[in-house]
């Protein structure tokens, strides 16, 4: 049977039209004049001998026939974007390209320094970089390698996991925070001071720790990231929650307790087994692991 539907094109202008709810709109989107959309609707229509959409002075509007396509129209528009990533991933692992993804915080000069290191002995390889402070599947090939922070162990099987080493973190003030009152250095005179806590599930046992400890009215300011969370201590908003190695590398900021050791996180390099078959990938992660390990611990 002769498919009626000859190629992507007319998937996308069908759901285009039914998305944006005029043939004017889905043109914009779709980079092609109004006129060209009209007639591909129309042929679309006469070929599947069906009224897709009713035309009125608002647009057009879906009938009951286009509704009952849309499953299967989107189930071939997802079936294509899935091609494109896997063609994406392929031609990454022909071009020698290494995709590290990792927390938002990870990728600063000393890591742009590590990549820069490697990359001038190892002059045939390319980084593809994704900042995301979701975990990116590394098991279904989404990316290469993952420099990932968490309190948990790691225990998937099938990746190839190695130990960086654990953070601890503690409560810090910026130094123009002291004349407004003096620094609390214990849980028990945490009382009476402003305090900086994180939103969403970032850094979630962390949170529950100091929550558990102030009252709502002593929340000064919620942030997203560490880089939001050091903006809001250096400006003297209040008091918050930094990696402990930041007591040496920011003179502005004053450390005032030491988190217990269980809410540290560990450091992990994780890497997907097939791309560690990669000769590229293998070289990379054992020059990564000693240096970035190192910058943790010294810096």
């Amino acid at each position: 049977m002769k498919s009626v539907f000859q190629n992507l094109s007319d998937v996308r202008v069908f759901l285009a039209v039914l998305r944006a709810g005029s043939t004017l709109a889905a043109s914009k989107t779709l980079g092609m004049a109004q006129p060209t959309v009209a007639r591909r609707i129309e042929a679309l229509e006469h070929a599947l001998k069906l009224v897709l959409f009713e035309r009125n002075t608002q647009g057009f509007a879906p009938t009951q026939n286009a509704l009952s396509l849309v499953p299967s129209a989107e189930a071939v528009e997802e079936a294509a974007k899935a091609i494109d990533l896997k063609a994406a991933q392929l031609a990454s692992v022909q071009s020698g390209t290494i995709r590290i993804t990792a927390v938002m915080d990870a990728f600063n000069p000393r890591l742009s320094a590590i990549l820069k290191e490697f990359v001038a002995s190892y002059s045939n390889v390319n980084f593809e970089l994704i900042p995301s402070d979701d975990a990116i599947n590394i098991s279904s090939g989404d990316a290469d390698v993952a420099i990932r922070w968490t309190n948990k162990e790691i225990d998937d099987p099938s990746l190839i996991c190695r130990k960086l080493t654990t953070v601890t973190h503690s409560l810090f003030a910026s130094k123009s925070y002291a004349p407004v009152c003096d620094f609390p250095h214990s849980e028990s005179d945490m009382e009476g001071h402003k305090y900086l806590v994180f939103g969403g599930n970032r850094m979630k046992p962390i949170n529950k720790w100091l929550l558990e400890r102030i009252k709502p009215d002593q929340i000064a300011m919620t942030c997203q990231d560490f880089k939001a969370m050091a903006t809001g201590i250096q400006m003297g908003a209040g008091i918050g929650v930094l990696p402990t190695r930041f007591m040496k590398s920011d003179e502005t900021l004053v450390q005032c307790i030491e988190l217990p050791e269980y809410l540290g996180s560990t450091v992990w390099l994780i890497v997907n087994p097939t791309a560690y078959r990669r000769p590229e990938v293998k070289a990379f992660s054992a020059f990564f692991a000693p240096r970035y390990s190192a910058h943790l611990r010294n810096n």
